[in-house]
């Protein structure tokens, strides 16, 4: 009893310091990129030392891609449970609600995902080419089937899933371009249900699934 509690609290500790460490490491990858990032810097935002760092991720590659690694969990967390008994319109609500809920609470992992995109996704390729396009397709056959159904408009799935992503991260990626159109000096609570219905409506209506 007495060893298993040790256990508990020992990996509780682990847990809490992996998380601060990637929190940290998020930070510096936005801010220095990969390149500029230096594992002593991503200790030194963490408030831990080198060591301990090295010790969970072994080198600043690792733990790169455990950030990136992370936010893609999240992500699929948020969306990977769109099912065809569903319907369209509940799979499309369900979809921009989770993704702007994510742009919103978790910007900074949006950003970092974009930036590395942006550079030509070299450590994402792989996951690209297997996972990423996996998920795309799969949830393209859902839609695809509702369109042959007669249930929604007959659009292309993939262009539709690349819209939803688009237009709900944006709000993440561009956050200081928006905010200073809107000239505000950041977003307020009510923004993410404003967001959210907006999309929605656009998106519904385009699909032929809303008057």
């Amino acid at each position: 009893m007495a060893e298993n509690k040790k256990q508990g609290k020992q990996s509780n500790i682990r847990a809490k310091s992996q998380e601060k460490i990637l929190d940290a490491a998020q930070q510096e990858f936005i801010l220095q990129g990969f390149k500029g990032a230096t594992v002593q810097s991503i200790a030194d935002r963490a408030g831990l030392p080198k060591a301990n760092i090295l010790y969970y991720f072994k080198n600043k590659e690792n733990l790169y891609h455990a950030v990136l690694e992370q936010t893609l969990n999240m992500w699929d967390e948020g969306i990977g449970d769109i099912v065809i008994e569903d319907g369209p319109k509940i799979a499309i609500e369900k979809f921009i609600a989770a993704k702007v809920k994510m742009s919103f609470t978790y910007p900074s992992a949006s950003k970092m995902h974009a930036m590395e995109v942006i550079q030509g996704a070299p450590h994402l390729k792989e996951f690209a080419r297997t996972y990423l396009r996996q998920w795309v397709r799969e949830k393209a056959k859902l839609f695809q089937h509702w369109v042959d159904n007669g249930e929604m408009k007959d659009i292309d799935p993939v262009s539709l899933i690349i819209l939803i992503f688009s237009s709900t991260q944006h709000y993440a990626d561009f956050e200081a371009q928006i905010l200073t159109i809107m000239n505000r000096a950041e977003y307020e609570p009510e923004d993410i249900e404003q967001v959210t219905q907006f999309l929605t409506d656009i998106i519904l209506r385009g699909c032929g699934l809303k008057k």
